[in-house]
């Protein structure tokens, strides 16, 4: 009996050890700019069929949300599994490490662990913030031209000192690799292959669909451009003046004027390059993928399909990010494991500041504090009850501040005085069937039940007398 029991204790060290041995490797696609307008989220347009395999064996989030809708603040919150509240960081110039040397981040957390950490592209929005950190570090490029034309035009409107971004699309025939996603891709098929036998934590941030909508000719060729529909350019009746951004950084476009709404054939030509970049872009998901297949790392990688924020596409008359509005906050996700043959999909809502712990848990190991919490449990229960709400916020310079909560039905937003803490204006969206609103139905009787409620669920994450800027004073 002594014998059959030793036996089995050793058996079960050996298994206990192998299982230690196969923590799983983290790869983690970074996406700027997009929408959640896949395939495999219900549009029939887009062509993404490497993003729609990742779906097909893993769980999609139908609800999943960004904590704000603009590139830096929203990057530093899902390194860190903190809400830019807590951060205390709102606008784009701000480095994180100038304001907050004490966080933990997720490079730091997983190298701290024997991870080896890799960063390809655009990873943080401020390349000096954790640069030493990464193990492997490729830094995000400037914007790319390939066209003599379009480098010539922003040579000569530089000198006569005019907009010198240049146009706000181009599309040639030529290579993947001329463009700087393509090259990504490159380095992260190249860092795989340096670390197959290490364990890593590997975050590829991919430019596109962010503009200028450079992408080459192939990947626009997919699309009719005749076909897309113009959106409607109503905006909500009754919504607080500074709740929408009208051009964000489009304006800044040479071929884009200065004043007045798109006409309908400019609009056609960026949706039609938009969509140009996420194909481009889902190619090289498909060649990173299919390298973790040749390597034989596939079944012993977790990967994380997100993005930073939503994206306008002339809903509203307006176009980009920088808002509280539904199509800005909510975000494509999927968390793909390897071994899943399962497709799931799940309306928990859930949120960007959950990613970090829900790769810890996945590598078995224990994160210390942070805002978010894992969506393991979810991925073996989609239908699992979960958050009641998701929160994100958006502020108008320094003065106003918008803090929004939606419970996957409503949008509820509160548009603050930085300084008094007064609210100077309510909204409450009705999402129920459509991501695009027409009326702000705060005040409304009908409404009174769904407003309370609401405001009670936006003042647990944003008390009356909060102070935003505890980190700023």
């Amino acid at each position: 009996m002594k014998k059959v029991l030793l036996v089995f204790a050793f058996c079960y060290l050996s298994i206990g050890i192998s299982f230690a041995q196969k923590q799983p490797n983290v790869l983690i696609f970074l996406v700027d700019d997009l929408r959640n307008e896949l395939g495999c989220y219900g549009n029939n347009i887009v062509k993404s069929p490497n993003i729609d395999t990742l779906a097909e064996n893993g769980i999609l989030f139908n609800k999943a949300y960004c904590q704000q809708a603009i590139c830096a603040p929203s990057r530093m919150s899902i390194l860190t599994g903190l809400r830019p509240e807590t951060i205390g960081i709102y606008d784009i110039f701000t480095p994180m490490r100038k304001l907050r040397k004490d966080i933990v981040s997720m490079p730091q957390f997983f190298k701290a662990n024997n991870y080896k950490t890799v960063s390809i592209g655009k990873v943080y929005h401020h390349s000096r913030d954790d640069k030493d950190v990464w193990d492997i570090y490729h830094a995000k490029e400037a914007n790319t031209y390939v066209k003599a034309e379009s480098m010539n035009l922003i040579k000569r409107l530089k000198k006569e000192g005019k907009k010198a971004k240049g146009p706000a699309f181009e599309k040639i025939d030529i290579e993947d690799e001329a463009y700087k996603d393509g090259r990504a891709a490159n380095n992260a098929i190249k860092a795989l292959k340096q670390l197959k036998d290490d364990k890593f934590l590997m975050v590829v941030g991919l430019s596109k669909p962010h503009l200028p909508f450079n992408a080459p000719k192939k990947y626009w060729d997919i699309y009719d451009k005749n076909s897309f529909k113009v959106p409607s350019r109503n905006k909500p009746e009754g919504m607080f003046r500074l709740s929408l951004s009208k051009w964000g950084e489009l304006k800044n476009y040479s071929n884009i004027p200065d004043e007045g709404d798109l006409n309908d054939n400019l609009t056609k030509e960026l949706i039609n390059g938009y969509y140009a970049c996420v194909s481009y872009i889902d190619a090289q998901i498909g060649k990173i993928v299919n390298t973790l297949n040749t390597l034989d790392l596939r079944k012993n990688t977790l990967i994380i399909f997100m993005s930073d924020h939503g994206y306008k596409l002339g809903e509203y008359g307006a176009w980009c990010k920088h808002s509280n509005m539904e199509i800005d906050t909510r975000v494509p996700l999927i968390i793909n494991y390897g071994t899943k043959t399962k497709k799931m999909k799940s309306d928990a809502l859930v949120e960007n500041i959950d990613i970090l712990p829900t790769i810890a848990e996945a590598c078995g190991l224990n994160i210390h504090k942070v805002d978010g919490r894992s969506l393991l449990p979810l991925i073996d229960n989609p239908n699992k009850a979960w958050n009641q709400a998701a929160y994100s916020l958006f502020p108008r310079g320094k003065k106003y501040m918008g803090c929004t909560v939606t419970n996957g039905k409503f949008r509820y937003t509160e548009w603050r005085d930085s300084k008094t803490k007064k609210v100077l204006s309510t909204e409450l969206f009705n999402h129920e069937t459509h991501l695009i609103t027409d009326k702000n139905l705060s005040g409304n009787f009908e409404y009174e039940m769904v407003e309370a409620n609401m405001k009670k669920l936006l003042l647990k994450q944003f008390p009356e007398n909060y102070n935003f800027y505890k980190y700023q004073d």
